[in-house]
């Protein structure tokens, strides 16, 4: 018997059991897993860095760590909750999230999210505007970076720092995170 598929949007998002969390990926719905340790003291480091950043500079940008609501295509079948997002255009937000592609997306990878962030979300990004998208995979010791005003991708490992694509001064020392 063929598999029925099933057209999500975002009211069965927020229809979920409260504590339940999922994103929204072209009406496709992908459960989400709580976070370990270590992912939560990356997501904690990122977005101290990059907020200290922007405020020692009196940026506009604003830093915001999962779970952010951003509804990617402003549509009812695309909702994800980055990591880190990294927001310039202070018109897409709203009191629920951001309306529109983020300038800078931080996904960090966990066992139950890597079809997603290293299959999926990348095209997706790209697609609807996301500058830059940093997969950040301590488990493989791995950091890869994509720029897709400028069509590179970089890889590098928690010995590095690396430098964000989308601030000419911004360089991160992931060899500061002990994993």
């Amino acid at each position: 018997m063929a598999q029925k598929y099933v057209n999500y949007t975002i009211d069965d998002i927020y229809g979920l059991p409260e504590g339940e969390r999922a994103e929204l990926i072209d009406g496709q719905m992908y459960m989400m897993a709580a976070p370990d340790r270590l992912h939560q003291e990356i997501v904690h480091y990122l977005d101290k860095i990059i907020g200290n950043y922007i405020d020692g500079k009196n940026g506009i940008c604003k830093v915001y760590p999962a779970p952010f609501a951003v509804f990617l295509n402003a549509d009812n079948h695309n909702y994800v909750e980055p990591d880190i997002s990294v927001v310039c255009d202070r018109d897409k937000l709203n009191d629920k999230g951001c309306n529109g592609a983020p300038d800078w997306v931080i996904e960090i990878v966990s066992p139950s999210s890597k079809y997603m962030d290293y299959l999926l979300k990348p095209l997706k990004y790209q697609g609807s505007g996301v500058r830059e998208y940093w997969i950040v995979d301590y488990p493989k010791n791995r950091i890869m970076v994509y720029n897709f005003e400028n069509g590179s991708m970089e890889e590098y490992s928690f010995s590095d720092t690396v430098k964000a694509g989308i601030y000419e001064d911004l360089d991160i020392d992931f060899s500061i995170i002990d994993i």
